[in-house]
């Protein structure tokens, strides 16, 4: 315990910057999961094309080749050199990215085509159409998919120590290669990436609820370890049969 109190400015320095790689590819992953997922579903065979060429290529592609590519081929073949930092933001949101168009595009073929038909008999544009109609609905249907990626996307931006950046993963080797005590370096690590992993499950718990809300749904469901501590659902009972 002395060992993580003594460290802790220094790890909660490498959390931060774990936390804003985290924030800044969620964020690029997200416009391009909207844009290529929404581009999936139209009837034209260019935007057709366009989607699946994007998510197939990056789906196929590991993030840390990625990483590699944009630190350290990049500057051999153009005259720029990307900074450690947005080199890492780059390859996971173009990762992960691929993998949320796939969960966008899905969300909106699944809502009801009755709903769709409706707004064609309405006249409604396509932007109105899928602005007021289609994306709110498959939006609460989005969420919990979105939930998984951007926890996934968290631990996977550890591979950005390996170019330089002072994340967490970065933080617990420092301190393993200065006190040679793996345990505590790599364990302290362990509970700091879990709380931000609990923070974000919360956050997107949170959004998940007010996009259900809206829709007039259940909002009963889990939450990371918050969910243990909610009352059982009236009228059911812990152990009961089925």
């Amino acid at each position: 315990m002395d060992f993580f109190l003594n460290r802790f400015p220094v790890y909660l320095d490498g959390a931060l910057i774990t936390l804003l790689m985290t924030v800044l590819g969620s964020l690029l992953a997200f416009v391009l999961a909207m844009a290529i997922g929404i581009l999936g579903t139209l009837r034209n065979p260019a935007a057709r094309a366009v989607a699946t060429a994007y998510t197939e290529a990056f789906r196929g592609v590991a993030a840390l080749v990625l990483l590699f590519w944009f630190a350290y081929a990049i500057p051999q073949i153009t005259a720029y050199e990307l900074s450690p930092m947005f080199a890492g933001i780059l390859a996971l949101g173009l990762n992960v990215g691929a993998y949320g168009a796939e969960v966008v595009r899905a969300a909106i073929n699944a809502v009801p085509k009755a709903q769709t038909e409706a707004t064609i008999a309405l006249n409604m544009s396509w932007a109105r159409r899928m602005w007021l109609v289609l994306l709110p609905q498959a939006w609460a249907q989005m969420l919990p998919t979105f939930g998984n990626l951007i926890i996934e996307l968290m631990k996977a931006s550890a591979i950005v120590s390996l170019i330089g950046v002072a994340d967490l993963a970065d933080v617990a080797s420092k301190q393993q290669s200065s006190t040679g005590n793996t345990v505590l370096a790599y364990g302290s690590a362990m509970v700091m990436y879990f709380v931000i992993a609990q923070l974000l499950i919360f956050g997107m718990r949170m959004l998940e609820r007010q996009a259900n809300r809206r829709l007039g749904r259940s909002t009963a469901g889990g939450g990371g370890l918050l969910s243990l501590l909610r009352p059982p659902t009236p009228g059911t009972r812990v152990g009961a049969a089925k």
